[in-house]
């Protein structure tokens, strides 16, 4: 690995718990590509269990890690990071993700001349080349309701979703953080993230409060990355749990007159969820794991709303 320099206009910073392989894959992808701009890199480990921190030291000595002691979550471990970053731009990277060439120059070429840009995305796409959904709307009654498909179809400016996409950079309300280069002064001025936020919406609620400052946050769809969606936080009722807390702090944060009625609107919208689980479920006698697995997931969701949604 090069020697990091000086006076990096770019410091990568990854959080990483237990993706061992994932995080190998993805420290590869930024010295592959990236070749024509001085960058560190900063690792956050949450702490891994599975030889991450050594394998790191072992294959790209040059990287900085942060040991945490205990699983900080996103939001406090890429604050962490920020602290001590020397670059002109922070890029927050998914262990998840992998750099195709050019992406980071397209991020970093977009921000130096779009100078109202707090923070700008790349596509995200799956193994085989199809689109992810890279940004996400302010959630709203309208985005509680209706899922991602409809909204696209009825308002594609204001929700472009993944089967929709422009070729040209656009404004956009939130950038999904799998890979998100943000502006160094836009961080000095707003701050880090809110460590309320363990895993989900962290991203979306740093947007605001960019917005409300000033900012902006665009999509750079020249710039494409591979994601494997959910490696780096999980997908089992623990994450779902996380993303449906996160979700009520940020309503309960943004919305707080309103929150009563926006919190009955998604419980509400995950009971019809269940009962089209469970009429898929007998519908093929039982036979669909996927729709199996979904059904027990939405079943332990509600118990966990019936108990009150409690800290964990």
């Amino acid at each position: 690995m090069p020697t990091m320099p000086t006076d990096p206009e770019i410091s990568f910073i990854v959080v990483n718990w237990n993706t061992r392989e994932y995080l190998l894959a993805c420290l590869e992808s930024i010295l592959r590509t990236v070749t024509d701009i001085p960058f560190e890199i900063i690792l956050v480990d949450n702490a891994s269990l599975d030889g991450s921190v050594e394998a790191v030291e072992r294959r790209f000595p040059e990287v900085q890690i942060i040991r945490n002691e205990a699983n900080r979550g996103f939001a406090a471990a890429n604050n962490q990071a920020l602290i001590p970053m020397r670059g002109r731009y922070a890029l927050l990277l998914n262990t998840d993700a992998v750099l195709l060439d050019g992406a980071v120059k397209e991020l970093h070429t977009f921000m130096e001349t779009q100078t109202d840009a707090a923070m700008a995305c790349g596509q995200l796409l799956n193994r085989d080349g199809t689109h992810q959904r890279s940004v996400a709307a302010f959630p709203s009654w309208l985005t509680l309701i209706a899922n991602e498909t409809l909204l696209s179809l009825l308002f594609p400016r204001k929700h472009p979703g993944k089967r929709r996409f422009s070729a040209t950079p656009h404004p956009v309300d939130s950038c999904i953080g799998a890979c998100l280069m943000v502006r160094s002064s836009a961080i000095r001025e707003v701050g880090g993230f809110d460590e309320r936020y363990f895993f989900f919406f962290e991203e979306t609620d740093w947007a605001l409060q960019m917005k409300k400052a000033g900012w902006n946050s665009y999509l750079v769809p020249q710039a494409r990355i591979i994601h494997d969606q959910g490696q780096s936080v999980g997908q089992n009722i623990r994450a779902r749990i996380h993303f449906y807390r996160s979700r009520y702090r940020y309503l309960r944060k943004w919305h707080p007159r309103s929150y009563p009625l926006l919190w009955t609107l998604v419980f509400l919208r995950l009971l019809v969820n269940t009962l089209l689980a469970s009429a898929g479920v007998l519908l093929s006698f039982g036979t669909a794991r996927a729709l199996r697995r979904r059904l027990k997931v939405y079943l332990q969701l509600i118990f966990w709303h019936l108990k009150g949604c409690p800290e964990p």
